[in-house]
């Protein structure tokens, strides 16, 4: 393993809130080997962008790596010539132009139609009625496995994020995500005669037209949901929470002096939805005074870059105001988030400003916890409101 300083966490409690630890090391020991996770973490935010680009290094190729046992060897688990023609076999499906000519307007009915559902009520939990299938559909629709519901979406998305972040081995976790994988399967194996039929914009579709192998085209699609259901969803309630929590800023939205990309944006540095990523070292390295070694596991910490006081002021504040360039939420090398363009069409073009529109006088009605730390979010928001505009 590395030769980094020793800092060891208490699981629970880092799964609670990483971020007075994440803080702590930052300050005391920016590179440091955690034992609890058998892993070197690296913290500061320019230390991250630098070596997120050395993947001569820090590969992501992690033939060992959980990602990889329970999902397949996905793109995000490949470096170089790889990784790009995997990534340019599926731009067509999420390119800046799909996303607004085709998905937009699909996000937009599925995401009126989840509103609708809630005009017979005045309170429930919108954690699971409304940011849960808002973000199901709009995955069911892109990936192409317009067969499932977002009911079961989300169910299989959440059992592999849990599988991915089984750092601790727990065998239920591992055999519910097998579970999780088995059932994209077989959606999968139902929707291939369909998209072969009829070739559409949809990820199972364009990697088809491609000419992708059955192994490529089952691990990219299973990788899509891990990453593009849980952490849309997690962010529309998140970011709901945060402005219902801050009336003097939901003001600003309101009046149309901050934009809802910003709000997106800033709420992803505060609480990151994609809290790290997994390296593998593929050669020995000295890095500010600390030697790699072979085989080592590194996390790079992309919440705990957000939240790097060299580079935000405040950075525990949530501050829809501030300069958030140089944010790690998608990344900042080669293995940039690919949904980017499509999360924020519909987080910040759709999500949060039609929910705000049409939903009269929202308020919290309960408490709202958090969790999490690879992968952190709320896990339950629950709301009343006066009523729901046609």
């Amino acid at each position: 393993m590395s030769n980094a300083p020793v800092y060891e966490i208490e699981h629970s409690r880092f799964t609670a809130d990483p971020y007075p630890d994440l803080a702590a090391m930052r300050e005391r020991a920016p590179i440091a080997y955690v034992p609890q996770l058998d892993a070197t973490l690296i913290t500061r935010r320019d230390d991250i962008a630098v070596n997120e680009k050395r993947t001569d290094v820090f590969s992501s190729e992690q033939p060992q790596g959980l990602m990889t046992q329970l999902m397949g060897e996905n793109l995000m688990r490949k470096d170089g010539r790889a990784h790009m023609d995997e990534r340019r076999a599926i731009y067509p499906s999420m390119s800046p132009q799909t996303v607004r000519e085709v998905w937009a307007a699909q996000f937009r009915s599925d995401t009126d139609a989840v509103l609708d559902t809630l005009a017979s009520t005045h309170r429930a939990d919108l954690f699971w009625t409304y940011a849960m299938p808002t973000s199901g559909r709009a995955l069911c629709a892109m990936t192409g496995l317009t067969n499932m519901d977002a009911d079961e979406m989300n169910r299989v998305s959440q059992g592999m994020i849990d599988g991915c972040a089984n750092y601790i081995g727990d065998p239920a976790v591992e055999a519910h995500c097998h579970d999780c994988t088995a059932a994209i399967d077989r959606s999968i194996d139902e929707q291939l005669p369909i998209v072969t039929a009829n070739p559409d914009h949809s990820l199972l579709s364009v990697q088809l037209q491609a000419g992708l192998s059955d192994a490529q085209i089952r691990a990219n699609v299973k990788l899509a949901i891990s990453g593009g259901q849980n952490e849309p969803r997690d962010a529309i309630a998140g970011a709901i929470w945060a402005l219902l929590t801050h009336p003097e800023q939901l003001a600003l939205v309101l009046a149309g002096k901050v934009s809802w990309l910003q709000v997106f944006e800033e709420y992803a540095r505060w609480i990151s939805p994609i809290g790290m990523s997994p390296r593998r070292v593929a050669q020995t390295h000295t890095y500010e005074g600390v030697t790699f070694e072979p085989e080592d596991r590194v996390f790079l910490m992309f919440s705990s870059g957000n939240r790097d006081e060299r580079h935000f002021d405040a950075p525990d504040r949530f501050d829809v105001t501030r300069d958030i360039s140089g944010n790690l939420s998608f990344g900042a090398g080669p293995h940039y988030c690919a949904g980017a363009w499509a999360s924020r069409e519909l987080i910040a073009e759709v999500a949060l400003p039609r929910f705000f529109e049409r939903v009269v006088n929202p308020r919290l009605d309960g408490e709202v916890p958090f969790s999490g730390w690879a992968f952190r979010g709320p896990l339950a928001l629950p709301c009343a409101w006066g009523g729901v505009r046609s």
